[in-house]
């Protein structure tokens, strides 16, 4: 069997195989239906491993034991192995969240309130700043903070920037709003329509003067992003985050009194 390295190394990757998985599994796909030695011939896996290689393949739903002797092998069709390994991904990501969601209530997140507690009281306030790549991490910790946020949430962004935060945090502004903490937002709006969600949760307001990009919570975070997003691949996409009120507060108060001139939509 010649299938090409580049085709193997794919399938390790999407399906979580290793070499002689995928070998088996595509060596028995090509088959359609064989026994261990036969796919062993084919696939160049020795003999003695193809045996534990179709058991676990059985186990993971990629293949089927026929009945009878001698004992040989089914290749289960490409579809229904998505569909199994999709229901196995998601079984197993459920069951994930619940076990993260009982650590809140354990003695193994007091100890780790602890250690950071104490952690936190050695650093200086002119530490608690960092740089976030990419705009995947960017929005994580963007949630992280509005999750957080008690009184206010502003955010200044792009005409593009407001439509991927109107998808990207939905629902860290919707929560906020229910907990009555105030959201300002204002950015080039080119057509309102398309923020119809957003709009229901933060007072949104037209601006069109300098480009900027940064979020500010309760007036003392701020995360500035550093590059023009409509120049900027995502994954190069970067911000600053610091953690200082005599910072945040001097930038939401400019942010404040730029505010008054801007009109609602």
């Amino acid at each position: 069997m010649i299938v090409p390295e580049n085709l193997l190394k794919k399938l390790r990757q999407i399906f979580d195989l290793n070499i002689y998985e995928v070998k088996i599994w595509a060596a028995l796909l090509s088959k359609g239906v064989s026994s261990a030695g036969e796919l062993a011939d084919i696939s160049g896996v020795p003999r003695s491993r193809s045996y534990d290689v179709l058991e676990t393949l059985e186990k993971k739903g990629f293949v089927v034991m026929k009945l009878g002797k001698p004992i040989k092998y089914l290749a289960v069709h490409p579809e229904e192995v998505i569909v199994r390994i999709k229901s196995n991904i998601k079984d197993k990501a459920e069951e994930h969240v619940k076990e993260l969601n009982k650590v809140n209530k354990s003695d193994i997140y007091s100890e780790l309130e602890l250690l950071y507690k104490q952690g936190i009281e050695k650093v200086e306030p002119t530490d608690m700043s960092g740089l976030l790549k990419g705009r995947k991490n960017l929005n994580d910790h963007l949630k992280f903070m509005i999750n957080n946020a008690k009184e206010s949430v502003i955010l200044v962004t792009t005409a593009p920037g407001i439509l991927r935060k109107a998808d990207a945090l939905k629902s860290a502004l919707k929560k906020a709003k229910e907990r009555g903490v105030s959201i300002k937002i204002a950015a080039p709006v080119e057509d309102k329509t398309k923020l119809a969600e957003l709009l229901k949760v933060a007072e949104v307001r037209h601006y069109d003067g300098q480009k900027a990009r940064f979020v500010i919570v309760d007036g003392n975070q701020v995360v500035f992003m550093t590059a023009d997003d409509e120049e900027v691949h995502e994954a190069y996409d970067s911000g600053v985050w610091i953690n200082t009120a005599f910072f945040a507060s001097a930038f939401k108060d400019m942010f404040e009194n730029t505010w008054q001139g801007l009109k609602d939509l």
